[in-house]
């Protein structure tokens, strides 16, 4: 008691001393108006003119007069602070509610105090403040806030930013919590972005036909999709509406079997190679002049009977793609442009049913990794001298691979690699070879997609016949982690499409409607 009084005499110093005797009754009203309510100072108060003094209180006392400038209530037991508890005394300059049995603050519990210099919730059971709670006291000089048991959570974000930019003198606010927090001083904290920022993948809408792949351009600050959609012998070139900010229909290629559409932009100048499993395969350019993809040429069919991937690449000035061929007597063909056209220019890996190709940079140097139903993966090195891919080695146990993605995640090169039986498996490059490093159970999956927002990693492991899982990976362990199941019809494909500020997920579907997701942040401090 002796300290709170102590305290009560070093905030109003400059106030008129406080009388203390018992069973005080004051009659505040002016005369001549009968009609105001007449203060009783209750039986466990001490009051003033301008001051009150409660100790061992059960309640907050009501009707006090609106000229009181300073209210103190030690040892009380009542724990809970309403919205606009003291609102109706708009004069208090100093509030003292220490040591009671406080565990709930309400918002806006302090409204209404425009005056309002010292404050003190200390040595109470307080582990959370309401967002914004000192927002309105802009006489504000000094906040108590000692001797209470605060989560340093998401629930503090606000509390600790308000700490950074306020002018008032604040105690020390000590974590009580959680573990590995405990004993902190959340005045000390330089930030909690990263533990109050969380991330979801919501359905935005759909494209209402089946499709096998998706791919994206952006062409003169337009954004493009083109689905490969073979249900409606079509390759359905959509385009993002800056205005209505949806994607709207833009283009029709149309075809016979359509399994592949892949985007290359060379000197400002659109094609899209359309692979068809009838009717040959083929080349379009975007015209300028009718705002549409026209034929351009027709891809060398010889050497092509089951396209099953197409991938587009860079080597210093040239501009190859790849077809990977996946029927019995296939054989995956290197194409190269020459200003005027593609033209056949190395065959690769005959008779091994390839089911993908990824291009990666290894080392400085340019490599191709075909995955093949037949062998283990194998790595073919560019040759300067030469000019051409040899066969540099492969990746061992890893058979019957459907799909390989490479990913870096900051300077490390990773792979990603799908099997439809077994376990698909997550691959470092490490000391001139892939080892392994995760292995995520993947019974009925066709790809395993990494795809990034920034700093954000995740894996997108699709499942014919149960729910995909979406993996994000864990910066500390350096694995991915489960996040998110997605229900999507035997899913082919995952690209992404950012555009506007926004981040979408495309997930093509072998036997439904085409999803698309949207891609947000979620701020847990709200």
């Amino acid at each position: 008691m002796n300290e709170e009084l102590e305290l009560l005499r070093s905030h109003t110093c400059n106030m008129q001393s406080v009388v203390i005797i018992s069973a005080l009754a004051l009659c505040l009203a002016p005369s001549g108006n009968a009609g105001r309510k007449v203060f009783t100072c209750p039986s466990s108060c001490s009051c003033s003119k301008e001051s009150i003094i409660c100790v061992g209180s059960s309640y907050v006392p009501r009707f006090i007069p609106n000229d009181v400038s300073s209210l103190s209530i030690v040892n009380g037991t009542f724990s809970e602070i309403k919205e606009a508890m003291f609102s109706h005394m708009p004069s208090l300059q100093l509030l003292l509610l220490n040591s009671n049995a406080l565990t709930t603050i309400r918002d806006d519990a302090f409204s209404g105090l425009p005056h309002l210099e010292y404050l003190s919730l200390a040595n109470n059971n307080i582990k959370a403040l309401p967002r914004d709670l000192f927002i309105d006291l802009d006489s504000l000089i000094e906040l108590d806030l000692r001797g209470n048991v605060f989560e340093c959570d998401c629930r503090a974000k606000w509390l600790m930013m308000w700490l950074k930019s306020t002018n008032a003198t604040v105690s020390d606010v000590l974590c009580a919590g959680p573990e590995e927090m405990t004993g902190k001083g959340l005045n000390d904290m330089t930030s909690l972005h990263n533990e109050c920022i969380s991330t979801d993948f919501i359905p935005l809408h759909s494209v209402s036909t089946e499709s096998l792949s998706v791919d994206t351009f952006s062409h003169k600050n337009d954004v493009y999709v083109a689905i490969a959609a073979p249900n409606i012998e079509s390759c359905m070139v959509l385009q993002w509406d800056h205005i209505e900010m949806n994607f709207r229909s833009y283009d029709n290629i149309t075809g016979q079997s359509i399994v592949g559409c892949k985007s290359v932009i060379i000197q400002d100048q659109v094609f899209v190679i359309v692979a068809q499993l009838f009717g040959g395969s083929h080349i379009y350019k975007f015209d300028e002049d009718q705002s549409k993809f026209t034929k351009f040429q027709d891809i060398e069919v010889s050497k092509i009977s089951k396209p099953n991937d197409i991938e587009a690449f860079q080597i210093g000035n040239d501009w190859f793609f790849i077809i990977a061929d996946s029927s019995k007597a296939g054989l995956s063909t290197l194409y190269k442009w020459n200003d005027k056209g593609f033209y056949s220019y190395q065959s690769l890996h005959e008779w091994f049913r390839d089911t993908d190709a990824e291009f990666v940079n290894l080392d400085g140097k340019a490599h191709l990794i075909l995955a093949s139903r037949s062998q283990v993966p194998v790595i073919y090195q560019w040759s300067r001298s030469t000019q051409k891919f040899a066969l540099q080695g492969e990746i061992p146990n890893m058979e019957d691979v459907v799909a390989v993605k490479t990913f870096r995640i900051k300077e490390d090169l990773y792979l990603a690699m799908t099997r439809y039986i077994g376990d698909s498996k997550v691959l470092h490059w490490t000391a001139k070879e892939f080892s392994e490093v995760q292995a995520l159970p993947s019974r009925g999956s066709m790809i395993l997609q990494p795809f990034s927002f920034k700093e954000r990693y995740y894996l997108a492991l699709g499942s014919d016949y149960t729910f995909s899982q979406i993996y994000q990976w864990d910066a500390e362990e350096k694995v991915f982690e489960r996040f998110k199941e997605v229900y999507i019809q035997a899913p082919r494909s995952f690209t992404v499409v950012s555009t506007d500020r926004r981040d979408f997920v495309f997930a093509s579907s072998f036997k439904g409607s085409t999803q698309i997701f949207e891609h947000i942040i979620i701020d847990l401090s709200l």
